[in-house]
């Protein structure tokens, strides 16, 4: 066996590992850790067990298996073995088992002791899956409280450290690896934002293949970019040998891209980010890398997960490159700018924060945990993002109001597969279709299966006529799952066929959608998201849906895949879910609530009519929520109660305030609500509104704000307290003959302002200084006014005078008598 740069540090690895349940092994690209480590810890005394070696991906697992077998001369399934979802290779006699991590989660879930396991090495760590986390807290915890000589080892090559150290518990070893050091070039070849990066990249790929020797790995973001790349260079590099490498390939063609051509030719292997760890391509001297990363992310508004297509951050770039020069000196294209790649991200996200917890929380509540923060996390679940798992959850009586799991939610985890998924399965199980609703939930989850088709139907058709090795294991698989299922849920008595789309939307009833247009290119769906379809899709000319899959922004996502159903199938299938009820809503044109009786399946409209006799309660309610909103400016309270309102704002009555009406509109306003703000009565909004005052609060109104003003002549006269001079009175001048002191209210008191008249009703003067005026510019209103008005009184000392409004003539017979 050659030696490999790992293999200086092992010693010092197995060394801490014998008084140690924990370490962090830091080694580069081609060091050696994740076939060296396991093997060799089968040797150690306290290794009586089984080493469970953790990989990301289904590729690596097996590939890493098969490597192992071979350096023991053995075929995989002996010593070493592996467990995928689609393939599993082990026996009596396997001591290293490699897993992927989300079959781990089950593994410790069914047994938290992890009987006859001795290790778990957490491989690639760098990487941040969501199982990858979960795994390793599940397992801490585990070590913690059950298994104190389960040992822990995290693996990758650009991870820090010392975090993980902490994690693993105070005083956890560190060992790094320095790897060997072969040369590495790197060619920038920049970014054309105006062409299609499967041009770019067969552009990209044709240079290298000339300038260089030995075989070429291109990184691209996904399945489709790399079938067009592949139809582009079979026309310009027709000598070459192309391979594809992602998750949807079968075994065989996922070997013959990892290991060299028996014929010696030069391969060109077209990859996503499944050969960016883990795996080591022999004969790779050169990669040519996008740039591109796409991921499942979980959008919250439109409740799917979807795939982002981001730049790929700096250490993943690290890793892309560094697989030309794990056999010797290679180099490495990339499709961007030297100075762009500080600006790029220096890690992915972890899934923790973008992906959908529910199949998370399910796990937790499982496991038994109360609170999530107590675990031990790297980044710990958000918390928006677990409630909504929550809520999710409970609506699928997976969980109870207090979080905690039902019998129905055990059932749900045990099933490997989105909850949602799971419960559908059971679901259809009770109906006797336990296997369709297997198959289809498979569907869903493995891209290719049956083909590209929008409509599943289409691919289930196609997927039960295939005969390649993937899709015989992949329908073992479902059979499986269906046996579990109905082992959890027998079908009840009269079971009977259940429409195919009835069957998705027993799990995702949210998901059910109608057309809205002739066209077939926009969706409503009962959950009240609204989604896009391409029209010439097969399912763009039917009336109703249950959306499979979907992608993009949540407003107006693109479906990539669902079921038809017939309009008859959703009354008499989902006839439970469907209500009848009244919706309110706010004519402007006539000022008034208009009332409709609806028969809807969630947010979809199935009739609509006029509903006559609404409840009065409801539209009450209605109408004092449109007020909370707008304001009480919408209601057409009278000049009466508006005026009251002014005074109480001037005084500071806090009953009267607009937050205190607002915040008890229910009591004060709803009595007295009809059908229209403008048929309310005036003298009802002003006897309501003077209901809430106190006494106490009465008496502090007249004193503070009081409504009228009464001159000395007797006459009375509103007080406007909107004035933007502050609160004012118009009254005629002679009617405050005999005042030598400025009238005013309030504590402390402020002057009013006094608008005076003329006899005709003109205005003549303002002021808030009645005594200055008396003695100052009364002289020249006096000479203008007794022109004017000569019949009435224009006194040289008018604060002598006695008030009166009358005749001079008037008022000295009256002083006569």
């Amino acid at each position: 066996m050659s030696t490999l740069p790992i293999h200086a540090v092992l010693p010092d690895l197995l060394a801490a590992l014998r008084t140690d349940t924990g370490a962090v092994l830091i080694a580069p690209p081609g060091a050696g850790k994740t076939t060296a480590l396991a093997p060799a810890l089968l040797a150690e005394d306290w290794c009586t067990g089984t080493v469970i070696l953790l990989s990301p991906r289904r590729v690596a697992a097996r590939a890493a298996a098969e490597r192992m077998a071979e350096q023991l001369g053995e075929a995989a399934g002996e010593t070493i073995g592996y467990i995928t979802r689609l393939d599993a290779k082990r026996s009596g006699r396997t001591r290293v088992l490699v897993m992927t991590e989300a079959i781990f989660v089950s593994t410790i879930l069914a047994d938290p002791e992890l009987p006859g396991v001795s290790a778990v090495l957490f491989d690639e760590a760098h990487e941040r899956h969501l199982d990858s986390d979960l795994g390793l807290a599940l397992a801490v915890e585990s070590r913690s409280v059950l298994r104190d000589d389960l040992r822990i080892v995290v693996m990758s090559a650009t991870i820090d450290g010392s975090r993980f150290a902490r994690l693993l518990g105070e005083g956890t070893p560190v060992v790094e690896s320095a790897g060997k050091a072969w040369p590495l070039a790197v060619r920038w070849l920049g970014h054309a934002p105006e062409r299609r990066i499967e041009d770019a990249m067969a552009s990209a790929l044709l240079t290298a293949w000339r300038e260089q020797e030995g075989d070429v790995l291109a990184f691209l973001p996904g399945v489709r970019e790399i079938e067009r790349v592949a139809e582009s260079l079979a026309q310009k590099l027709p000598s070459a040998l192309v391979l594809p490498l992602h998750g949807q390939c079968e075994p065989a063609a996922q070997r013959a891209a990892i290991r060299r051509d028996p014929e010696g030719r030069r391969r060109i292997v077209l990859a996503t980010a499944i050969a960016e760890t883990s795996l080591t391509l022999d004969g790779v001297s050169i990669v040519v890398d996008a740039g591109l990363s796409r991921r499942a992310e979980f959008d919250k508004a439109a409740g799917v997960t979807r795939l982002v297509t981001h730049r790929a951050s700096r250490a993943s770039a690290a890793q892309r490159a560094g697989r030309a020069a794990r056999q010797g000196p290679g180099t490495a294209y990339r499709l961007w700018e030297e100075a762009a790649h500080a600006g790029r991200p220096e890690f992915d996200p972890p899934e923790m924060l973008t992906s959908d917890l529910a199949p998370l929380t399910l796990t937790l509540a499982q496991w038994g945990t109360a609170d999530p923060a107590a675990m031990a996390w790297l980044d710990p679940p958000p918390g928006p993002a677990l409630e909504a798992a929550r809520k999710g959850l409970l609506s699928l009586g997976a969980l109870d109001g207090e979080g905690r799991i039902t019998a129905f939610g055990r059932k749900v985890a045990s099933l490997p597969m989105d909850p949602a998924q799971a419960a559908m399965i059971l679901r259809a199980s009770e109906l006797g279709a336990a296997e369709e609703a297997a198959r289809l939930a498979l569907l869903l989850q493995e891209r290719g299966l049956g083909g590209r088709s929008d409509d599943l139907a289409q691919r289930l058709s196609r997927w039960s006529g295939d005969r390649s090795p993937r899709a015989q294991a992949s329908r073992k698989l479902a059979a499986g799952w269906a046996r579990r299922a109905q082992a959890l849920a027998p079908a009840g008595a009269g079971a009977q066929a259940v429409p195919t789309g009835i069957l998705l939307a027993l799990g995702r009833p949210d998901m059910v959608a109608r057309r809205r247009d002739s066209s077939g290119e926009t969706w409503l769906s009962a959950g009240g998201r609204g989604y896009v379809l391409d029209p010439a899709s097969p399912l763009a000319a039917r009336e109703w849906m249950v959306i499979g899959d979907a992608q993009g922004q949540a407003k107006g996502a693109r479906i990539l895949s669902g079921l038809s159903l017939e309009p008859a199938e959703v009354e008499s299938w989902l006839g439970d879910a469907i209500a009848r009820r009244t919706v309110l809503r706010w004519n402007d044109a006539e000022g008034r609530v208009e009332a409709r009786l609806e028969r809807r399946l969630g947010s979809i409209t199935l009739a609509s009519g006029p509903d006559p006799a609404p409840d009065p309660d409801g539209i009450r309610a209605f109408l004092i929520e449109r007020v909370r909103q707008k304001g009480l400016s919408v209601v057409s309270i009278g000049k009466g109660a508006q005026g009251l309102l002014r005074r109480a704002r001037y005084a500071g009555i806090e009953a009267l305030s607009e937050e205190a009406l607002l915040a008890d509109l229910e009591e004060w306003l709803g009595p007295i609500l009809g059908r229209r703000f403008d048929a309310l009565d005036p003298g009802a909004v002003s006897q309501a509104l003077r209901n809430r005052l106190t006494w106490d609060d009465q008496q502090a109104l007249e004193r503070l704000a009081p409504a009228e003003f009464r001159s000395p002549a007797g006459t009375t006269h509103p007080i406007d307290y909107e004035d933007e001079g502050g609160p004012s009175v118009e009254v005629r001048v002679q009617a405050l003959f005999g005042l030598d002191r400025h009238p005013g209210f309030g504590q402390p008191a402020q002057p009013l302002l006094l608008k005076l008249t003329s006899p005709a009703g003109r205005p003549i003067q303002t002021t808030r200084d009645l005594p200055g005026f008396w003695r100052g510019s009364w002289r020249d209103v006096q000479r203008d006014m007794k022109g004017r008005y000569p019949r009435h009184r224009w006194p040289d000392e008018p604060w002598a005078e006695d008030p009166s409004l009358k005749t001079r003539n008037a008022f000295e017979a009256s002083r006569s008598r």
